[in-house]
């Protein structure tokens, strides 16, 4: 059944009478109500179409936490040929809010480091909803150190809150560990390719999103802190997230404008969640087209480009 967000009820309302003529038309042959089916369909699509033309950023915000939107498993299982992941940091445990392995895009070997928020509560307590602990970072470390001694590219699918706030997850080196992570992205000679699928939140996204390309699904959202935690903070009133999501600049046409990523993939009328397929092919295209690229680049080209890549946000030419 298709979860409908607030902002959606125009076509949520369309669409269930859809289903009502044809559940009617189903159980009686005799009436006749195939051309109302068609007609609400057309209106229905006009109506999200014009919806999702002009989205603020709030509902930016909700559409990239849609609950059936797609996940990092969903890419992997979409992109990747004979998956194995790895678990471990070698330090401490395993850390399910970070999945990690190596696999085949196109016929090419690549590390894949991701996110997974689950799809449904027992999973998304499996995977304490994307947050990653200390272990998590530091099993991405493991893994970007093993695709960098192989020359093998990495593919980074963000989609996190943020890092786990938790006193264990502090008491264990968080900071430290979201530290030597992003420098662990800076320092591969190898290419890599970050695309934000979902939520791109704080420092938990950049420690494995410091990358060569940072591709940014449509309706996805990339920011320093969400929207309620910085209304919170700003006005201790976190019913003000609506306005705070307007002044973060937070969605992928801000961060093309800004320079914080590189491409914007476009993601089906309606959001990513309407077509899944066709969203994990579209995302495919992409991170094949930058890695093509840079694959041509040496070890040092790819870092150097990188460094300065993320020297040169937020500096105004001279």
């Amino acid at each position: 059944m298709r979860t409908y967000l607030d902002f959606e009820k125009p076509v949520a309302e369309l669409e269930a009478k859809v289903e009502e003529l044809r559940a009617m038309g189903e159980s009686d042959s005799a009436v006749a109500v195939g051309e109302e089916i068609s007609r609400l369909e057309v209106k229905a699509a006009v109506a999200l179409k014009e919806l999702y033309a002009d989205l603020t950023p709030w509902q930016k915000t909700q559409v990239a936490r849609h609950p059936q939107r797609p996940h990092c498993l969903d890419y992997i299982a979409g992109l990747i040929e004979s998956f194995i992941p790895l678990a471990g940091d070698r330090k401490f445990g395993d850390d399910d809010a970070i999945v990690g392995g190596f696999g085949r895009f196109r016929g090419e070997s690549v590390c894949v480091i991701g996110h997974e928020k689950g799809s449904d509560t027992e999973s998304r307590i499996k995977h304490n909803f994307g947050m990653a602990k200390p272990e998590g970072y530091r099993k991405a470390v493991r893994l970007m150190e093993m695709a960098d001694r192989f020359s093998i590219p990495v593919i980074a699918l963000v989609d996190t809150a943020g890092a786990y706030p938790g006193i264990g997850a502090e008491e264990r080196g968080q900071a430290e560990a979201i530290a030597r992570s992003t420098d662990a992205c800076l320092g591969l000679g190898v290419p890599n390719i970050a695309v934000i699928l979902g939520e791109g939140g704080s420092g938990g996204a950049i420690a494995i999103a410091t990358a060569n390309r940072v591709l940014m699904l449509e309706h996805a959202i990339y920011s320093v802190i969400s929207p309620e935690g910085a209304a919170s903070i700003l006005w201790r009133d976190t019913a003000k997230a609506q306005e705070a999501a307007t002044n973060l600049k937070i969605t992928a046409q801000d961060m093309v404008r800004f320079g914080v990523i590189d491409t914007v993939i476009t993601e089906p009328t309606g959001g990513a969640h309407r077509d899944p397929a066709g969203t994990i092919a579209a995302a495919s295209e992409a991170v094949a087209n930058a890695l093509a690229e840079i694959r041509p680049l040496d070890r040092e080209t790819v870092r150097r480009q990188r460094r300065e890549k993320f020297l040169a946000m937020g500096r105004t030419p001279a």
